[in-house]
C-alpha cells in the first residue's frame, strides 16, 4: 500500500488563477476533516478550498468536495488522481484564488488534478507492508538453524531474542508469507519449534 510520509505542496497557475494544492498523511476520516479544517482556516480569504482523501487499503472511505465549483469540475476529478496514483491514507485540499478569467468546466478539471498531481510530485511515497509478528521458541540445539533461515530472507526481519530454558526468537515476516514461514521453520526443527502468532503491524 503507498502511502506519504509527511505534508507536501504543488501549486500551479492557470489564466490567472492561481491553484495550491495542499497533501496530508491521515489515518481516519475525522483526521482528513480536521486537516481540511485547518486548510480553510489557513487560506480563509480564498474563493474555494476544494478537497479529497481516501482512507483504507481498499480504498474503504473516499470523499470529495467541490466547496462552490460547478459540480463535479473539482473533488471527483482530485480523487481520481489520488486513487489513479494508488495512494491511500491521504488527504488533499486544493485552494483557489480566482484571477479574473473563468476557466470553463474542462479548465477546471484540468487545474484541479494538475495540481494535485504537482503536489504527489513534491511528496515522499512510500511503499507500506503488513507484518506479522511471530515468537518462534526452540532449543538451543536449533538456534544455528534458525539464525541461518533469517540470515537468507532479506524480508524477514529479527526483532529480538530471549534466552531461558528455551531460545525465542520474536520475528516479522510480509502477512502474505506468514503459513509459508511456519511450514518452514515446523521442517527445519522437525516439528519441535513452538510458534505463536503476535499482532499484525505497518512497517515502510
Amino acid at each position: 500500500m503507498k502511502i506519504i510520509l509527511e505534508q507536501a505542496e504543488g501549486e500551479i497557475i492557470e489564466k490567472k488563477s492561481r491553484f495550491i494544492a495542499t497533501m496530508c498523511p491521515v489515518e481516519s476520516q475525522e483526521e482528513a476533516e480536521q486537516f481540511i479544517a485547518r486548510c480553510k482556516k489557513k487560506y480563509w480569504d480564498a474563493r474555494h478550498n476544494c478537497s479529497a482523501y481516501v482512507i483504507g487499503e481498499n480504498n474503504e472511505i473516499m470523499h470529495s468536495s467541490d466547496d462552490g465549483e460547478p459540480s463535479g469540475t473539482a473533488g471527483r476529478p482530485m480523487l481520481s488522481v489520488l486513487t489513479g496514483a494508488d495512494i491511500h491514507n491521504v488527504a488533499v485540499v486544493v485552494t483557489r484564488y480566482f484571477g479574473g478569467v473563468l476557466l470553463g468546466t474542462g479548465g477546471l478539471v484540468r487545474a484541479y488534478q494538475g495540481a494535485v498531481s504537482a503536489a504527489i510530485a513534491n511528496c515522499r511515497v512510500e511503499e507500506q507492508i503488513d507484518l506479522q509478528l511471530l515468537t518462534v521458541t526452540v532449543e538451543y540445539g536449533d538456534i544455528g538453524k534458525v539464525q541461518y533461515f533469517m540470515e537468507q530472507k532479506e524480508q524477514y526481519r529479527l526483532e529480538e531474542t530471549e534466552y531461558g530454558a528455551n531460545v525465542a526468537f520474536h520475528i516479522a515476516v510480509p502477512v502474505e508469507m506468514t503459513e509459508q514461514v511456519r511450514k518452514e521453520l515446523v521442517q527445519l526443527t522437525s516439528g519441535k519449534a513452538i510458534i505463536e502468532m503476535g499482532d499484525v503491524v505497518a512497517s515502510i
